[in-house]
């Protein structure tokens, strides 16, 4: 796989980046945010974010939540992108910053009971995947941990009926409604009958010559009012017996993947009652299970490669070319530890939570407990740079073992050009580090109004420095030293990264945070 070529504003020559200056940091600047918390203010539980993802465009915005809703936004200044255009052409600054509100939200899944397991099932939310757009409808893939939901969100026209068979000139004090030939009715009743004597065929019923002229039908009128209805086109079930941990939407724009801790199963989108296990992972001894599937995602571009990770920190990319159960690998990532670091955490803190393909598909960002780490797809040595994130907690290890911090789940996400990665911490904290080859941008900010709060200086920035293939950047074990406390029970553990454009969506607890630079 060749990386595709960029342009050489982009990508200076070799015998040119030596001469150039480092790349500024991105300033980050608040831009929204949405149910933000009053001082104070207790947060349901329900009601707290549990998956985030931008559409392909950029310009739709979806979040579920541990209550099973799905809220989406839309872009609001899209309108102005041919004068944008123009601008940007003239090479005018343009300062202003995505705007998103709020569209519309549905009710995803609820809770349900396996009986045969007697196992509750939530309606949390663990994903959410856009699909391919058509017709100005909106479709997309949620799940929660046993069931993949395929919505269909489009608007209508209100309509409403009109012409009712009602005279209101003539309704007395008591809702009661005179007109010919129903003078006996007294009174109505909310299911449309009425207190006076029924009639019936024996009743002497007299009718005007012509017939009744008051007596009308209900017409339904279209009005000019929109609304967003969200149908549920297919329901994926009974296809995991584990959580389900990740979905993912092949380029091919017909299939996608979902995965639980011991296998991947393919899906076709317009089929919901058969699905092809591709990847099986369970010993035929279970006291002989090492590892486990944490995330899977499909290549960007090509739609016979996918890759996932596991419990043990590695990265397998495979070919479903291959064979039809995709058993062996095609390539294998992993880092090896160095002799005598070894310790009880060890593979808890290398269990990789979440991994994501660049753009380009050139590249993987994977995220553990400790660090993120960017893998070239043509070197299977080791990453080509990793990025500490919780080096601090270290020491607190056994602390947060205790606690079951240590097994927090955080995700990753890319920027759209590449030159940038970004991921999770505590306190409400996201980390944003340059990744290009001459950058020695690491950023700290917080999920706030004022996201450069909690900023970090560190003026004896240790040296970056190169061993073989791999680059170490970012390093701040002194995150906390300016006073800030870690606190652990505000985590920042979901966030997306918008397609084209720098600007960051994140979530902090019931919160969702919008930044850009």
């Amino acid at each position: 796989m060749e990386r595709e070529p960029k342009s050489p504003d982009d990508r200076p020559e070799p015998a040119a980046a030596a001469a150039q200056p480092q790349p500024q940091p991105l300033e980050w600047r608040f831009a929204q945010v949405f149910g933000e918390r009053a001082a104070g203010e207790d947060v349901q539980d329900v009601d707290i974010i549990s998956a985030i993802e931008f559409d392909k465009s950029g310009n739709h915005l979806a979040t579920g939540d541990r209550g099973g809703r799905v809220v989406l936004f839309e872009r609001t200044d899209i309108a102005d992108n041919a004068c944008r255009g123009e601008l940007e052409r003239q090479e005018y600054l343009v300062s202003r910053h995505p705007e998103f509100r709020y569209k519309t939200e549905f009710q995803s899944h609820e809770p349900e009971f396996d009986y045969l397991k007697s196992l509750e099932i939530e309606e949390k939310i663990n994903k959410i995947k856009w699909c391919q757009t058509t017709n100005n409808a909106l479709f997309l893939l949620s799940t929660n941990d046993k069931t993949i939901k395929y919505w269909k969100v489009q608007e209508k026209k209100v309509k409403r009926v009109s012409v009712m068979n009602l005279d209101t000139s003539q309704s007395s004090d008591n809702g009661s409604t005179s007109s010919p030939g129903t003078s006996s009715c007294r009174a109505l009743l909310p299911n449309g009958g009425c207190t006076g004597k029924m009639y019936s065929p024996n009743n002497n019923m007299s009718f005007p010559p012509g017939g009744c002229t008051s007596l009308r039908l209900p017409v339904v009128v279209t009005g000019q009012e929109f609304t967003h209805v969200a149908r549920s086109r297919r329901v994926y079930a009974h296809a995991h017996d584990y959580h389900i941990n990740s979905i993912s939407n092949n380029s091919d724009g017909e299939t996608f993947i979902s995965a639980d801790d011991l296998r991947i199963n393919l899906w076709n989108l317009e089929i919901s009652n058969q699905s092809f296990n591709i990847v099986d992972v369970k010993p035929a001894n279970m006291e002989d299970l090492t590892e486990v599937i944490t995330c899977a995602e499909f290549h960007p571009t090509h739609c016979n490669t996918l890759a996932y990770s596991s419990s043990k920190g590695t990265i397998r990319l495979i070919d479903l070319r291959q064979s039809a159960l995709c058993d062996n690998h095609a390539k294998l990532f992993e880092e090896h530890e160095a002799p005598g670091s070894r310790s009880f955490f060890t593979e808890i803190i290398a269990s990789v939570s979440d991994i994501k393909f660049a753009r380009d598909g050139r590249h993987i960002l994977s995220r553990d407990y400790m660090t993120l780490k960017l893998w070239d797809l043509n070197m299977d040595s080791g990453p080509v740079a990793t990025f500490q994130v919780h080096e601090y907690l270290r020491p607190k290890l056994c602390d947060l073992y205790e606690n079951d911090s240590i097994f927090d789940k955080f995700e990753c996400c890319l920027s759209g050009d590449g030159l940038h990665v970004a991921t999770g911490s505590y306190s409400n904290l996201f980390r944003v580090f340059g990744c290009s080859p001459e950058s020695v941008e690491a950023s700290t900010l917080e999920a706030s109004r004022n996201p450069m709060r909690r900023q970090v200086a560190d003026p004896a920035r240790p040296a970056r420095t190169l061993t073989g293939a791999v680059r170490r950047g970012g390093e701040n074990t002194s995150v906390d030293a300016s006073g800030n406390s870690c606190d652990l029970s505000t985590k920042l553990l979901h966030l997306a990264w918008h397609p084209t454009e720098n600007s960051i969506a994140c979530a902090a607890a019931n919160s969702l945070y919008m930044y850009y630079a």
